[in-house]
């Protein structure tokens, strides 16, 4: 019985490992660059309904993207990709529509890379603050009005 017992544990932390593993190779696969201009080609093609879930994805990813490459030490390259991101954050503010799809999912989305983005402010240099402070001032505008939206459904 313990045997058995034994066994069913270490099963379900094998398990589990891999199950981590796999996850955390997927989430920095999404942030490949390959993965970003696929998803970037899906938005730009995509019906207007679901743009503004696919652009939030962006920004999300985009996001996470900034904050590696920050966190490697290139602060030029995380600050190319942050206007990226506000190229996209623009685009959500134009299109968002009371007809989207995954209007709750774009928000929660905005809202992970709102405070992602606070967390790259906060690590950020003196010189590199001012792009930054815009970027979050524009994404935190869009996450108000995707709420709006969620909300008045």
């Amino acid at each position: 019985m313990k045997c058995e017992l034994r066994f069913v544990t270490t099963a379900v932390v094998i398990s589990s490992l891999s199950l981590t593993s796999l996850f955390a190779t997927a989430s920095v696969l999404d942030d490949s660059p390959a993965a970003l201009a696929t998803l970037q080609v899906k938005a730009d093609h995509a019906p207007p309904r679901d743009r503004c879930f696919l652009y939030a994805t962006l920004v999300s990813r985009m996001t996470n993207l900034a904050g590696h490459q920050l966190n490697s030490g290139d602060s030029g390259q995380a600050l190319e990709t942050i206007k990226v991101v506000q190229q996209y954050v623009e685009k959500i503010h134009m299109g968002v529509a009371g007809d989207s799809k995954k209007l709750r999912e774009a928000e929660l989305l905005m809202q992970r890379a709102t405070f992602r983005l606070q967390g790259i402010l906060g690590e950020a240099s003196y010189e590199d603050r001012q792009t930054l402070e815009a970027a979050l001032k524009q994404l935190n505008q869009v996450q108000t009005q995707l709420m709006t939206q969620v909300f008045t459904k």
